[in-house]
């Protein structure tokens, strides 16, 4: 509780004054009255406030006489006159006391009722009230002073005759300024207004493009799709065309007669479709797997003369597999075996003679087509030379001559005969290369058209 509470509490005659130390030491054995109250007893020295604080010294009431000259001393001496006198005196002082007390009690009710604050007031309070009292005066005195700084700065400031001139001036100038300014703004409001209308106009026609946009991009969606349709069908359609025209090329690089007739080699032998054709004293080759070499290399020159459209003049050869066989048609018309055994009989002895001669006329079937192409392709030359019943070195008869002539003869003989096959297979191919197939119809785009080739499957390679 602040100094300020404590003083309302003790100015309204808070109860709890009663039990202050220093007001219970002050009053001693007299008793404690309210305002405006007497004591049943005759001593009136003092008089205390109501809230038992320290009492005011000044305030002294007498028993006998006045208000000041009153003492112990006139009341003894007016004892002695007489007993009838003290009585008549004290009721005197009594009645006088009486009036002071009523007079005092009116005083302090009328002070109470000025203020809020309840009198009389002990020293403590009155101490408290009075700083509180300096503090506000000191507070308005500082206010005081304020004031009386700001007059005299607002007196000082006061202009004069041409300064209030250009005040004035001013002044009009800032009124024709806020007049311009309103009518800009006016101006700006209803350029404002303008924009606004125009604004609106804009958004009604971008709404109109926000729909003729989505028309478009539905349309485009739709044409994409059929677009992608129609890619769909050209790739398919490229496709085949690609997949047709490698076939092609495929089937015009595809050498059948290389296929059919595969001669190679297998270390000193010749060998056609893996039928090895000769013998050596070291490796003795069965004559059945001669026979059926011979027999393929019959029928693969058969089949050249068939291709280039060639007829054998003196000899028509006859395949027959491993039991083939050439003709004579001119002259004697001999009938030739072209195959052998390993007997020595004597009915063997004219078998091998006559495989001897199937043989030569063999050569010279051989010799025959050699010629015939190399008449037709002018860069066509045999590697080996035929002279009747020898081709290059070595004859090719078997009676009376070593397993390895007769093995080099053999290998001589399917040398010229895949030269030849390689003729033949170029010619066929450049009679198929003159046809060239159409162009797709649907344009290509994305990827080149695939190219055709006109390239010769022919190989000019030695066994």
């Amino acid at each position: 509780m602040d100094a300020a509470e404590s003083f309302i509490m003790l100015s309204k005659g808070n109860p709890a004054d009663l039990n202050h130390p220093q007001n219970t030491n002050n009053l001693g054995n007299q008793s404690y009255y309210s305002r405006g109250s007497l004591s049943s007893s005759g001593n009136y020295q003092n008089f205390r406030s109501a809230s038992g604080n320290s009492a005011n010294t000044n305030n002294t009431l007498a028993l006998n006489g006045g208000p000041s000259g009153a003492t112990p001393g006139n009341r003894l001496k007016s004892a002695a006159n007489g007993e009838v006198d003290n009585l008549d005196n004290f009721n005197t002082d009594r009645t006088i006391k009486a009036n002071r007390l009523r007079t005092t009690g009116k005083l302090f009710d009328l002070m109470s009722a000025k203020s809020d604050i309840d009198h009389p007031l002990c020293h403590e309070c009155a101490e408290m009230l009075l700083a509180l009292l300096t503090k506000q005066l000191r507070d308005v005195s500082r206010e005081r002073d304020c004031y009386i700084d700001l007059l005299r700065t607002i007196n000082s400031n006061v202009a004069s005759d041409a300064e209030m001139k250009t005040l004035e001036d001013e002044i009009s100038q800032i009124q024709l300024d806020e007049d311009a300014s309103i009518q800009t703004l006016r101006d700006i409001e209803e350029q404002q207004r303008a924009v606004r209308e125009e604004i609106a106009m804009l958004e009604q026609e971008s709404l109109e493009l926000d729909k003729e946009e989505e028309r478009y991009w539905q349309e485009c969606n739709e044409f994409q799709m059929a677009l992608q349709t129609f890619h769909n069908e050209r790739d398919s359609v490229n496709l085949k065309y690609d997949y047709d025209t490698r076939q092609l090329e495929k089937l015009h690089k595809t050498n059948v007669y290389n296929d059919t007739f595969c001669i190679g080699h297998d270390g000193h032998f010749a060998t056609i479709n893996g039928f090895r054709l000769g013998r050596l004293p070291t490796q003795p080759v069965d004559w059945p797997e001669i026979n059926a070499a011979w027999g393929q290399t019959l029928l693969l020159l058969h089949t050249i003369a068939n291709k280039l459209n060639f007829e054998f003049k003196t000899y028509r050869l006859v395949p027959l597999g491993s039991f083939s066989r050439i003709d004579k048609i001119e002259g004697d018309r001999a009938s030739y075996e072209l195959y052998g055994s390993g007997e020595f009989a004597i009915g063997r002895v004219f078998l091998n003679r006559r495989f001897d001669n199937a043989m030569v006329a063999f050569l010279n079937c051989l010799q025959q087509l050699g010629d015939y192409a190399e008449q037709q392709g002018q860069k066509l030359s045999l590697p080996y030379r035929i002279n009747k019943d020898r081709i290059g070195d070595s004859s090719i008869r078997l009676q009376f001559s070593q397993g390895e002539t007769w093995t080099r003869a053999l290998k001589y003989t399917l040398t010229n005969t895949k030269w030849i096959l390689a003729y033949a297979s170029r010619s066929a191919a450049s009679n198929m290369t003159s046809y060239t197939p159409s162009a797709p119809s649907l344009p290509i785009s994305r990827r080149s058209s695939p190219a055709i080739k006109h390239t010769s499957s022919s190989t000019n390679e030695e066994p």
